[in-house]
């Protein structure tokens, strides 16, 4: 019984650590987070420099499907539970990620479009294919775009600047 105890104590203190340590480091992740700027990443060919927040929303939602007559535009998004998908769904979607699979089930079934923007799983992955399919776009972290890859600047702001709204 006395083992029974001890082991008992054991597990209820490591839990209560587990706990504070989550805690802590939710709160150093989110103030860290709230510096982390975003950027949209866009073929080279694309023929904008500066996009509106609406157009952008826009273009993830399927409603804009063409950046001229004879380019379409191909949205990549990243998965589920990575910091640049949570932005994108706060800042430019403003769905939850159940309210983004609803949406997108609903405008494939009606046949708006064929099927939502495809997954980067990894920024490699976004990266190359940005820089090799016309037309694409991406948003990502800041840090992960590579030297010389085409930012937009979004409503008239770079992704350094005060009021660059992916944040």
């Amino acid at each position: 019984m006395l083992k029974t105890i001890s082991a008992r104590k054991y597990f209820q203190v490591l839990a209560l650590l587990g706990a504070t340590v989550a805690i802590g480091l939710s709160g150093v992740l989110a103030q860290s987070d709230s510096h982390v700027s975003f950027a949209v990443v866009v073929n080279p060919r694309v023929p904008v420099d500066d996009i509106s927040l609406e157009d952008l929303r826009k273009i993830f939602l399927g409603e804009r499907q063409f950046w001229s007559s004879n380019m379409p535009v191909v949205p990549l998004i990243r998965p589920q539970g990575t910091p640049e998908r949570e932005v994108m769904l706060r800042v430019v979607y403003r769905m939850s990620e159940t309210e983004y699979k609803k949406y997108w089930i609903t405008k494939v079934f009606r046949a708006e479009a064929t099927n939502e923007p495809a997954v980067a799983f990894t920024n490699s992955f976004a990266n190359d294919a940005v820089s090799a399919i016309p037309g694409s776009i991406t948003c990502e972290s800041l840090k992960d775009v590579p030297r010389g890859a085409k930012v937009l600047r979004i409503d008239g702001h770079k992704p350094s600047e005060p009021g660059y709204p992916l944040r």
